[in-house]
């Protein structure tokens, strides 16, 4: 993924699946991107999740079942999901969008170890 791609990722279709446990993004290059959820909970780009620095982003624990309750435009760069679980502070813009469907795999395995070496659960 090049930097101009990333900074040029522009959404042609966002549909949120109707068990609302994913959400569907198609880019204006062809790229199509499930993702789920709780990927979109466990990666939020709030403070709340991420910190105010790379050393402080949380893990968060017991979000295999959380859903998106729905999803607010942000001017024309961005969407804010609401999450079941009162989450609502991430505003994901489309090129944080795209980076999560390119590493989705990367970042879920990512996921998981962290809470096995913490011993936490989904």
């Amino acid at each position: 993924m090049d930097t101009d791609q990333l900074q040029n990722a522009w959404p042609t279709r966002i549909e949120l699946k109707k068990d609302k446990s994913e959400l569907v993004v198609e880019f204006d290059d062809g790229s199509i991107y499930n993702l789920s959820a709780e990927l979109l909970r466990v990666e939020s780009p709030s403070a709340e999740v991420r910190g105010h620095g790379a050393s402080q982003k949380q893990v968060l624990s017991g979000c295999s079942n959380v859903a998106i309750r729905s999803l607010e435009p942000v001017g024309n760069y961005a969407i804010r999901i609401i999450f079941d679980d009162e989450h609502n502070s991430g505003i994901y813009s489309w090129s944080y969008l795209y980076e999560l469907g390119e590493k989705k795999e990367e970042l879920w395995r990512r996921y998981l170890q962290m809470l096995d070496s913490l011993g936490l659960s989904r």
